[in-house]
């Protein structure tokens, strides 16, 4: 791997940081290097504050102090996504890059959100500063997919998420059932702090009682999303403790109690999978966990509405029960957590 590549795999490292802190902004990762050596480096602060490109600036500026104009005009930066060129939380990256005159400014993809996609790159090409676009470009796509979803698709990017017996069934009627070990339930719980929202139909919640919190690993609580046609969840069901934020799509009554918003959907039921991504699309969703049960599963696989679905097998056999959902997809990784086999597949 050439130098160059090295320091934009580094932006994408950092960028990963900002895993389930900067929605829906999109990851990403900064490093400036001067004379051959990293001197400033920096990933986008949660939602709101100082992006990738400020806060790498702002290392140097510690580190040179009165010099540091100069050597950042001397420097090269790399970043994983195009620089922005608008103003939102935070002004122009690309307009303060452009003060600074750096000698040459690596970017990996171009940032597809309208206000920006090719107008960061014209900035800096316009105040002088060569651009190089495309360096580990299909990495970096992969690295903010939820985002390219968000924007290409209008909707949140969609993960299903499931385990399964080594006979192929997910439960057993009105009865739970743990299928996976205690290494896999910590793996899951990190996934859900990296994630916007979590959601469950209501047999799930009725026979789990879940609470879809963060309790196994560090991190916020993600949006908690029910399905509850005719409300029949009781009212103290672990899914509508105060615990985090509930969505409850339902065909009754829209209604805002405390942490828990009640929203009737007209003709629940139909196209619903594509009126709960949409509704959440507007709420700056920009990715879900889809973990059950199977209808729900099936509903969102029937209606091609899924990015990625990751799959626990356990050792475990129940000879009959609930089927695991039928689905066709690429698989992409192939790993053992502790004696449980995850399996991930995108979408083909």
């Amino acid at each position: 791997m050439d130098m160059h590549r090295q320091y934009m795999h580094r932006c994408l490292e950092l960028a990963q940081m900002g895993a389930g802190s900067v929605s829906p902004n999109p990851m990403v990762g900064a490093v400036i290097v001067f004379d051959g050596k990293i001197i400033g480096e920096g990933y986008t602060s949660p939602y709101g504050g100082p992006h990738a490109e400020v806060n790498a600036v702002q290392q140097v500026i510690q580190r040179y102090g009165e010099d540091a104009k100069k050597v950042l005009r001397e420097s090269t930066f790399y970043v994983s996504l195009e620089p922005c060129a608008h103003f939102g939380k935070t002004p122009p990256c690309a307009n303060m890059i452009a003060d600074l005159k750096p000698s040459k400014v690596y970017v990996a993809c171009l940032d597809p959100f309208a206000k920006v996609n090719g107008k960061g790159v014209e900035i800096l090409r316009a105040a002088g500063i060569e651009v190089e676009i495309g360096l580990l470009e299909n990495e970096a796509v992969w690295l903010n997919r939820r985002f390219f979803t968000r924007i290409g698709q209008f909707r949140p990017y969609v993960i299903l998420k499931w385990a399964q017996s080594k006979d192929g069934f997910i439960g057993q009627e009105n009865k739970q059932i743990w299928l996976s070990n205690a290494a896999s339930q910590q793996l899951v719980h990190r996934w859900r702090a990296e994630e916007d929202a979590i959601l469950v139909g209501t047999k799930t919640a009725v026979v789990d009682n879940p609470s879809l919190t963060v309790r196994h690993w560090q991190g916020k609580n993600p949006l908690r999303i029910l399905l509850d046609r005719d409300l029949a969840i009781p009212l103290d069901a672990n899914i509508l403790n105060g615990q985090a934020d509930t969505i409850v799509f339902n065909a009754k009554k829209t209604e805002w109690k405390e942490n828990v918003k009640y929203i009737e959907l007209e003709n629940y039921g139909l196209y619903l999978p594509q009126n709960i991504l949409y509704q959440l699309y507007l709420m700056d969703v920009q990715s879900i966990i889809i973990e059950g049960g199977r209808a729900t599963l099936q509903m969102f696989i029937d209606a091609g509405l899924w990015d990625e679905a990751r799959v626990f097998e356990s050792e475990i056999k129940l000879f009959n029960g609930i089927m695991a959902p039928r689905f066709s997809g690429q698989i992409i990784e192939s790993k053992l957590v502790s004696n449980d086999l995850l399996k991930i597949y995108k979408k083909e």
